[in-house]
């Protein structure tokens, strides 16, 4: 029991926290109390409205980017941000999207880095305006064999992607994976290596498919370590699934950057996890015998490329530029 207390610490101390900056009117007028998704019952930490969830400025900017771009919205509404106040897709954008025009502010984030020295970034092609910073950003073509190519949602993409060059004159593309309060099991039923299709159970056909799609790329994978058999291997329970196909996603940029609007010669591979994220950070995978960290690096040849940051630790380079932007982060995510 001891184990599972601990899994679910941080989220129950973030929700706990946000329903007392609701109390505390932090977003307006908004009680709380909202529903989430299909289900009919009201959570006290869930806003009324979704529009709330977003810092005030970007309001009309992330509604109008996420429609321009044909973005679905993470939540029960495809079309409207949820009012989920622990929701990892709303942290991102509360960290990100006020920057995303702001090129000289970009910059400064990922030369924060202090991995690779960058001097310049570029307008991400993927975007219908001129944008330093994309969300849930897909590639040109699919290359892993996926079926839908739908940016959002039914594909691999990336939560924040960021394309620079560095003082060689070599373009890169930054993929940022952002984590909240996201915790995961490892048990049999979390394993993706295994799950039915609905109608056809017992046969792990979803997991099947899984695996004919990925496999295959992991073995020719420069990054990502071969395995003599890949079934319920890490690459098949999450987070490290979802790390797993990023990672192909990059190398198949970079690959087939002749063909693609964005023509990237490296990447890196960015984790934003809280530092107290003790449910995703201090959970000992059973299949691993070894926490997040360690585990996801045992399956890596090149260290360097993956890279774990704290969010505060990421937005410390604007903090004196946009006093007010972070406020409302340490007021909303980082304050105790």
């Amino acid at each position: 029991m001891e184990k599972y207390n601990v899994k679910l610490m941080y989220r129950s101390q973030e929700k706990k926290r946000h329903i007392e900056l609701i109390k505390d009117k932090f977003f307006g007028n908004d009680k709380g109390y909202g529903y989430f998704r299909k289900d009919e019952k009201r959570y006290n930490f869930v806003l009324e409205d979704g529009i709330n969830n977003l810092y005030e400025p970007i309001r009309n900017e992330a509604l109008k980017y996420f429609k321009g771009n044909d973005i679905e919205w993470w939540g029960g509404n495809p079309d409207y941000p949820t009012g989920h106040t622990v929701s990892s897709q709303i942290a991102c954008l509360n960290h990100l999207m006020f920057l995303r025009q702001k090129p000289t502010e970009v910059m400064e984030l990922i030369n924060g880095l202090e991995r690779v020295e960058f001097t310049k970034v570029f307008p991400v092609p993927c975007d219908a305006d001129i944008s330093y910073i994309a969300f849930e950003a897909i590639s040109d073509k699919s290359y892993l064999n996926e079926p839908e190519h739908i940016r959002g949602s039914y594909c691999t993409s990336i939560d924040a992607l960021i394309y620079a060059e560095d003082i060689n004159n070599e373009k890169w593309i930054i993929l940022i994976e952002w984590k909240y309060t996201e915790a995961y099991g490892d048990s049999s039923k979390d394993d993706k290596s295994l799950e039915d299709y609905e109608w056809c159970k017992g046969e792990h056909g979803k997991g099947r498919e899984r695996m004919r799609r990925y496999n295959g790329l992991i073995t020719k994978s420069q990054q990502l370590k071969s395995l003599e058999n890949y079934e319920s291997s890490a690459y098949y329970f999450e987070p490290f699934y979802q790390l797993m196909r990023q990672t192909l996603w990059a190398e198949q940029m970079v690959k087939n950057k002749a063909t693609e609007r964005i023509k990237a010669d490296h990447y890196l591979h960015i984790h934003v996890i809280p530092k107290d994220s003790v449910d995703l950070l201090q959970k000992t995978y059973k299949f691993s015998n070894q926490n997040m960290e360690v585990t996801w690096r045992n399956m890596l040849n090149e260290q360097s490329k993956y890279i774990i940051i704290d969010p505060q630790e990421l937005m410390s380079p604007i903090k004196s530029r946009y006093p007010e932007l972070y406020n409302y982060l340490k007021t909303r995510y980082y304050d105790k």
